[in-house]
């Protein structure tokens, strides 16, 4: 699948989260230094943007605001309840000052 330009990295605030919505995904996209991640935006317990949450930088994680939720940016799993499910993990990558986002994650890839 082809990537899809969300943002220019530069623009992203280190340390923090900002919600996308593109081609019906709802993303959070978090810069931490020179990495960025990005996983869905919705919380796994309830609905509530992640993006809005605060991030870990020392963990990779964020955490949902509403409940305290944690979720990792890497995997997208919870380490923190309520939430029990995980999250989707995008692939990402900054190509020339663009953050580009593939937007099948695993737990949406077809099956073989």
């Amino acid at each position: 699948m082809t990537g899809i330009v969300v943002g220019r990295f530069d623009d992203l605030p280190d340390g923090g989260a900002t919600r996308v919505d593109v081609d019906g995904h709802r993303l959070s996209v978090v810069r931490i230094a020179d990495a960025v991640y990005v996983i869905g935006d919705r919380c796994s317990h309830a609905d509530f943007s992640l993006s809005e949450g605060e991030v870990d930088a020392d963990t990779c994680h964020i955490e949902c605001w509403k409940h305290g939720s944690s979720f990792s940016l890497v995997t997208g799993e919870p380490d923190v309840l309520p939430a029990t499910q995980p999250v989707p993990v995008y692939d990402a990558a900054v190509v020339d000052g663009d953050v580009v986002v593939t937007l099948t994650s695993a737990s949406e890839a077809p099956s073989a």
